[in-house]
């Protein structure tokens, strides 16, 4: 596979990628209701984007509260380090803003995913959109 890089994205001049990820994984692949995932969070949220020569083949962002969300990586670049080098970089980023704790939603296929990178669960497993998630934390200082 090609080798990829992860930056930080802008959501108004990279809105188009942001949206073709997001619309692949969740809307078209996950079933999600186009009207569930979009929101005002991504106007302040702070976005990243995993790339292949300018093409967009993940996302995820940060909100101004320390929750990590939306991450999506599309399915052919999956189990290839795409998930871990975002997820790394949101929480360098979050450190960065000086938040002590981060959380997220995380589906409950992908909780092992988040656990490998120090996330714990909280609290019970609950239904989103009909599918699985569990509540998830990692503290650090």
């Amino acid at each position: 596979m090609k080798p990829y890089q992860v930056r930080l994205a802008s959501y108004e001049s990279d809105a188009a990628s942001i949206r073709a990820v997001r619309e692949a994984v969740f809307i078209q692949e996950q079933g999600i209701p186009a009207e569930l995932e979009w929101d005002e969070d991504d106007a302040s949220a702070q976005h990243i984007l995993a790339l292949v020569d300018k093409e967009a083949i993940g996302t995820a962002r940060l909100l101004l509260d320390g929750r990590i969300g939306r991450m999506a990586v599309l399915q052919q670049w999956r189990r290839c380090g795409v998930g871990s080098a975002m997820l790394t970089q949101l929480i360098e980023i979050a450190r960065q803003h000086g938040h002590h704790k981060i959380t997220l939603s995380a589906q409950l296929t992908a909780a092992g995913f988040y656990q490998r990178h120090g996330f714990v669960p909280v609290g019970e497993i609950y239904q989103e959109v009909a599918i699985p998630h569990q509540k998830m934390r990692r503290e650090f200082n």
